[in-house]
């Protein structure tokens, strides 16, 4: 509870409506790396938003299978 407590505001409200339950330190990381590649709390915050989408959507293959909705879809050969 302690390094939730240290995170930025901004971050434990992001973390507060976040889909998937993140680590502290993983979503500080994370966040980190999206202030430096955006340089404002706002784009990183919607970078978190665009990587989180992506992880449910792999996600979403390894557990229910490329037909799943919320699977990428593949190009049609």
């Amino acid at each position: 509870m302690r390094d939730y407590d240290r995170l930025p505001q901004e971050l434990r409200m992001w973390l507060a409506s976040a889909s998937l339950p993140w680590a502290p330190r993983s979503v500080l990381r994370a966040y980190d790396k999206a202030i430096a590649k955006t340089s404002d709390k706002d784009r990183a915050l919607h970078e978190l938003d665009r990587l989180q989408e992506s992880l449910l959507k792999r996600d979403a293959v390894k557990v229910w299978g490329q037909n799943h909705p919320g699977a990428p879809r593949r190009p049609a050969p």
